[in-house]
């Protein structure tokens, strides 16, 4: 598209050097006439090819991707400042238009922009204020979370975390998140704060959140949202995502223990991904048999410790004097503890 503009550009430019040559006589009677004439088109032909896209296409790149990540609300207030701004400046500029001289051309105009462009800024900064009386009026009725709307559609607001974790990538491509992924912009520059930290291992933990999020929008199936900042006046992270996620539908995904606690004492539901990874494990009971191979010596005496296919701890009695041997053992109990679940056993007797 923008190729066919320069084109029309270039072929506009060079139309445009032309009647302005054409308008010279003075160059016909000299000697250099037929060469100035060409180069005067050719220079206006550059500047068609470089500069009109630059008056078209890219500025309305710009307003349409500016637009999409306004929010529903700033979008419609936006539109209803703009008209109510605009009818104003009419209505201001009727008298003025009776003026003699460029004063009565171009007062009406500039008192019509003046006032639509207000009127829109203004509306945008009031729009939570002017939704809520409107609300209060009865004019229009959001939905509340848990409704049907909500559920059908669910946004989930990510966390830092998540995207550095990584396995958010796989669990999304399995199709067992249905909704839309909500990425704020503070997250998105958390995560580039990090990827640009000195320490390494900080700079390669960001660096691997970005792929994930890059991942995630080329791929999965869940559609991926980065949206602007909601909560003007709140600093801290943690309490920025718990406030954007009750202006969505109530839904953090976290793996973060303190804004686990945080967001649910404000009635935030939390989807953590270290309780899914323990809620899909094998259950395992007392009496069952394991096979395993012990890996290194546990903290007690004795103990050995080897580890399942999915990083379950299984803590092998009398198995110090086993390391690097793999061997079927008698689960003897369970432990649940909050860093995952561990697994006690005993060798089993030939």
């Amino acid at each position: 598209m923008i190729r066919t503009i320069r084109v029309l550009g270039a072929a506009l430019g060079a139309l445009i050097g032309l009647v302005l040559a054409a308008g010279a006589a003075e160059l016909d009677r000299t000697s250099y006439g037929g060469f100035i004439v060409a180069a005067w088109t050719v220079a206006w032909l550059v500047v068609g090819f470089g500069v009109l896209p630059y008056l078209t296409i890219v500025p309305a790149q710009w307003l349409v991707a500016h637009v999409q990540e306004l929010s529903t609300a700033e979008f419609v207030t936006a539109v209803l400042g703009l008209f109510i701004g605009l009818l104003l400046g009419l209505l201001l500029s009727l008298p003025l238009a009776q003026l003699s001289g460029p004063a009565g051309t171009w007062l009406p105009l500039g008192i019509s922009l003046f006032m639509g462009l207000g009127m829109m800024g203004l509306t945008v900064a009031k729009r939570n204020d002017l939704i809520a009386a409107a609300e209060g009026a009865g004019i229009i009725r959001r939905p509340k979370p848990g409704t049907a709307s909500t559920e059908a559609e669910p946004q989930i607001v990510v966390d830092t975390s998540v995207l550095i974790d990584g396995r958010i990538a796989e669990i999304v491509e399995s199709g067992f998140v249905y909704g839309t992924l909500i990425v704020p912009r503070f997250v998105l520059e958390e995560l580039q704060h990090i990827a640009d930290s000195s320490d390494s291992l900080r700079r390669n933990r960001g660096r691997r959140g970005l792929e994930i999020l890059s991942r995630m929008q080329r791929e999965a199936r869940t559609p991926v949202e980065i949206v602007a900042d909601e909560t003007p006046g709140v600093t801290e992270v943690d309490a920025r995502l718990v406030e954007l996620a009750k202006r969505r539908s109530r839904v953090v995904l976290t793996n973060d223990f303190n804004l686990n606690r945080v967001a649910e004492l404000q009635g935030v539901r939390v989807m953590n991904i270290n309780s899914l990874a323990n809620a899909v494990k094998p259950a395992v009971l007392p009496g069952e048999e394991l096979r395993v191979r012990v890996i290194q010596e546990g903290k007690e005496p004795g103990q050995g410790v080897g580890f399942l296919d999915d990083g379950t701890m299984v803590v092998v009695e009398g198995g110090a004097k086993l390391i690097d041997t793999e061997l079927e053992v008698n689960v003897t109990r369970v432990l649940q503890t909050v860093a995952g679940r561990m697994i006690f056993a005993q060798p089993r007797v030939s």
